[in-house]
């Protein structure tokens, strides 16, 4: 980036992401920011760094044994305020309850990618509430992404229920 100064004002999401996170930061809460591209990843490191953030970052290219490391780093430094990840990194067993507070910075068309990174905040051992935020951009793509992924949850849910649903469920 040309000038760091500059990179969230071209972007309403970092404008309210930069809100959010100052807020978050004052109530001592700790955040997972999830997005589904490793070059956005770039950007709010980019971004963390010009706000001052300690952060740590996980995606795709995170050989298995550092990914460890890094959930225990996070999970035991208090100073560590957010962990960035792409949304299908990671996998079985990570286990991120240091924070209470997940973010998806964009959403996926399945909306199953998206419980299973808001599973890594839920899991055995968190004592805490987790707050779920969703920054979704209006009158965009993103809003019928949200739809879909939304009927496709409702959908599964039925599912779930054993088929025992009705036309007046509707």
């Amino acid at each position: 980036f040309p000038d760091p100064r500059l990179i969230q004002y071209d972007c309403g999401k970092l404008q309210t992401l930069d809100r959010l996170l100052k807020k978050l930061k004052s109530e001592g809460h700790r955040v997972l920011i999830f997005t589904q591209m490793t070059r956005m990843l770039d950007v709010l490191e980019a971004f963390l760094n010009y706000h001052g953030h300690i952060y740590l970052r996980l995606d795709g290219t995170t050989k298995v044994e550092q990914r460890q490391v890094l959930m225990e780093r996070f999970n035991n430094d208090r100073r560590m305020f957010a962990f960035i990840l792409s949304t299908r990194s990671g996998g079985v067993g990570i286990n991120l309850t240091g924070a209470d507070t997940v973010i998806f910075y964009d959403s996926d068309w399945n909306p199953t990618m998206d419980a299973q990174a808001q599973d890594r905040c839920h899991r055995i051992g968190q004592t805490r509430d987790v707050h779920i935020y969703r920054l979704i951009s209006e009158k965009t793509i993103e809003e019928n992404i949200l739809r879909k992924a939304n009927q496709k949850r409702l959908l599964g849910d039925l599912a779930i229920e054993g088929g025992n649903f009705t036309t007046a469920y509707f």
